[in-house]
């Protein structure tokens, strides 16, 4: 009676299969043959963990980005990109990383911007769109991946991201109105619908998540004039929200001619009435009753208290699945043999994820009784949970209480401090750095691994991460860098490694879920109250500074990003985990400064990630996510210099607040924009030090020493060029020495260029 469907499942593979697929094509290890394999591997076996569902989603697969797909099926490929030669496939990793895996060298481009998938730490590449784009059809990936489903027993439905999703995620490059590319494109999904129909698809999931979103009445009338050009279609068609409410959107929704609409019921439960109200009566209601972003299990039998009477309303006209695609999602918890047994009772990851969809379905329809034991075990665990003693701690509560508006300011302003940081410091006009990390060499993570599983002392492991901080502090030494960093050897994670030596949290061996292509992020687990039992990074930065005169910086994740990057608890604001956060780091910094680091980095990458979808929310959010950030931070002297740092998010709409965080020295993105980020400063004269990143480490490519220096150039137009720093524009732990090295001495010869203009300009 009920339809069960999933919207999207995690593409990487239990074990990261696609993650090692795609580096050992990249670099030359496998053929494409072999890495096209692994995709139509994982592709059958994702199918198979489907297979208890009515619907399974086709086209959810993607071997480097979901939206980079989409432009490849519309036939959005930047010039510079498709007039070169080589197969699809070799395009497609052009735009997503710079070169394909043929490419030299002397064969790249420039790679797509990168930006976050709305409020998640997925990142999409953007589309790219001029006046005169021209869209046409090449639908052979997704006809493909529905021939192999069909091998299969599952029952299909494609997925796509809409028309109006489409041209809001993508960016206009000489100024043009997306908008007004809606009605040439309609006609390519018009084509698509037509294609995937005939192929015997009765529904298409058609995503359109800006429907969460604070519409204007352009982009809302585009929505009205997409679905009904859409609605002649011979597919059915499922118009997909998620990650937030409707509110003002709601009845728009509910009006467009789609044959059903998926809601996300965990953050827009209080709207399930009116939309049972005003949906028409020929239109399913899919409603989103599972976590499709957070790893807790369901509470099953309050979920069914709630969904009992709306089932009795719709029967058949009511669908259950997951809030959102999976993708935010580990695989699978049965693989985790060495978490607490406790809480892994209390976790569910993907494919549990769908047995409680099923598990609810069956309840509904069929009647409790028939699942009364998997309703059992499931409420035993989620009253183990509410009831532990492990979760709360009345110290960390009792100092959260106790936080008072001092604690985030500095004991002087801005124009104070710099001048005493550039006396102690004495660096040069555009001095260098780097964001923290260095490349993680197959040794180090062998030497961590070793360490872990009890093969190596404590004193064995020590010489080894000191042995790698020498190479890496000697290596920027012979760079001529000038504000070094300790290179992070000993870490596996930036949040998660902070995550390890806090109360609180809890970790997975398996529990990766994607960030963006190969790069996978294993989110650690806030369970409880947090705690610093002990200092976490002084010893290393202190062994770091203590092997050369320079400036070494303290590397830190600040409280907002540790938050947003783990898998945080659901029984209490998240505020208040931020402030537990806060205080944790503060006292960290503290310790530092007390060793005599001289500059400190807390880095806030994920920030502008957080803030919630709609506008009139983000005062709240941003109130106490800076709030935190300045606690962490000011507990120092004037001395003692503040660096934050933020990556591929657009912050032109909250550069207020990031200057009201009043770090000294602020690090960002911009080198894949070129320098489009900082047009935030046209109209706000931030205050304080900037660096924008001018080396794009996530592409394979070196940037030469005259990009780098016009790249400043640029920068220097918008922000006084004596306060600016040159860096990459994040940590360089993915990439290898045989990049970094030649990429930073073309960012020091840059700086060294930019100081002699200046002296010779003056």
């Amino acid at each position: 009676m009920i339809t069960t469907h999933n919207l999207g499942f995690p593409r990487i593979g239990a074990k990261r299969e696609l993650k090692f697929a795609q580096e050992d094509y990249w670099k030359g290890r496998i053929p494409q043959e072999e890495l096209l394999k692994v995709g139509a591997e994982l592709r059958q076996r994702h199918w198979r963990n489907q297979s208890q569902l009515d619907l399974v989603p086709v086209g959810d697969f993607s071997f480097y980005d979901q939206v980079l797909d989409m432009s490849f099926t519309l036939g959005v490929i930047p010039e510079r990109v498709s007039r070169l030669q080589g197969d699809e496939l070799d395009n497609y990793f052009r735009v997503a990383r710079g070169r394909s895996a043929q490419d030299s060298d002397c064969h790249c481009v420039h790679a797509g911007e990168m930006t976050k998938w709305f409020d998640t730490n997925y990142h999409y590449i953007v589309p790219e769109f001029t006046a005169d784009t021209a869209f046409s059809l090449n639908p052979s990936r997704l006809l493909a991946e529905i021939a192999e489903a069909k091998q299969t027993s599952a029952k299909i439905k494609p997925v796509i991201i809409g028309p109006v999703t489409y041209l809001w995620l993508g960016k206009s490059k000489d100024g043009s109105n997306k908008l007004d590319l809606l009605e040439r494109l309609l006609p390519v999904y018009a084509a698509l619908l037509d294609v995937l129909a005939s192929q015997g698809v009765e529904w298409v999931q058609i995503d359109e998540p800006i429907l969460v979103t604070e519409l204007d009445a352009s982009w809302r009338y585009a929505l009205n004039l997409a679905y009904h050009t859409l609605k002649s279609s011979k597919a059915k068609l499922l118009l997909a929200t998620y990650f937030g409410q409707l509110q003002d959107n709601l009845q728009l929704a509910c009006e467009l001619p789609v044959g059903g609409l998926h809601v996300d019921a965990i953050n827009g439960r209080a709207e399930i009435g009116k939309l049972i109200d005003w949906l028409p009566s020929h239109k399913v209601l899919s409603l989103g009753v599972v976590n499709g972003r957070n790893i807790w299990k369901t509470d099953l039998n309050q979920t069914l208290d709630w969904l009992q009477p709306v089932y009795d309303k719709l029967q058949s006209r009511l669908w259950l699945a997951p809030s959102c695609s999976l993708l935010h999602s580990p695989v699978d918890l049965d693989s985790e043999e060495k978490m607490d047994a406790e809480i892994k009772s209390w976790l569910a990851f993907a494919l549990q994820k769908l047995d409680e969809v099923k598990i609810l379905a069956t309840a509904l329809s069929e009647g409790r009784n028939t699942v009364a034991e998997a309703l059992q075990e499931n409420q035993s665990c989620v009253d183990s949970r509410k009831g532990s003693s492990r979760v709360h701690n009345p110290a960390v509560k009792e100092a959260v209480e106790a936080i008072t508006a001092d604690m985030g300011d500095r004991r002087s302003d801005y124009q104070t401090r710099a001048a005493r940081q550039a006396q102690r410091l004495q660096l040069p006009a555009f001095p260098t750095t780097t964001i923290g990390s260095f490349p993680q060499t197959a040794d180090i993570r062998n030497a961590r691994r070793r360490y872990r599983q009890g093969e190596l002392q404590d004193n064995e492991y020590r010489a080894l991460m000191q042995q790698e901080i020498e190479r890496c502090v000697r290596e920027q030494e012979s760079l001529g860098l000038d504000v070094l960093v300790h290179g992070e050897a000993e870490r596996n994670d930036m949040v998660e490694y902070f995550g390890e030596q806090l109360d609180g949290y809890v970790f997975s061996q398996f529990g990766w879920v994607q960030s963006y292509g190969s790069r996978c992020v294993k989110p650690p687990i806030i369970f409880g109250d947090i705690s610093r039992p002990q200092a976490m990074t002084v010893e290393w930065i202190k062994y770091a500074q203590s092997l050369t005169d320079r400036p070494m910086k303290g590397m830190l994740t600040g409280p907002v990003t540790i938050l947003n990057w783990s898998f945080v608890r659901d029984d209490q604001p998240r505020a208040l985990t931020c402030y537990q956060l806060a205080l944790a780091i503060r006292a960290e910094v503290q310790d530092l400064e007390r060793a005599g680091v001289r500059v400190i980095q807390i880095d806030e990458a994920a920030l502008r990630e957080g803030l919630p979808l709609r506008r009139a929310q983000w005062r709240e959010y941003l109130q106490w996510a800076v709030s935190s950030f300045r606690i962490a931070a000011n507990g120092v002297g004037d001395e003692t210099q503040i660096h934050t740092h933020m990556c591929y998010s657009e912050f032109n709409d909250i550069i207020e607040a990031i200057a009201g965080m009043d770090a000294d020295v602020i690090t960002i993105e911009t080198s894949r924009s070129d320098m489009e980020l900082l047009d935030a400063f046209d109209n706000f004269k931030y205050p304080n030090e900037i660096g924008p990143g001018v080396y794009d480490i996530h592409s394979p490519n070196i940037p030469s020493e005259t990009h780098i220096v016009q790249l400043m150039r640029k920068a220097a137009e918008r922000i006084p060029a004596h306060r600016l720093w040159v860096n990459p524009d994040c940590g360089l732990k993915t990439r290898n020495w045989e990049e970094v090295r030649p990429a930073l001495q073309n960012m020091v010869n840059a700086a060294k260029q930019l100081r002699a203009d200046t002296v010779a300009a003056a």
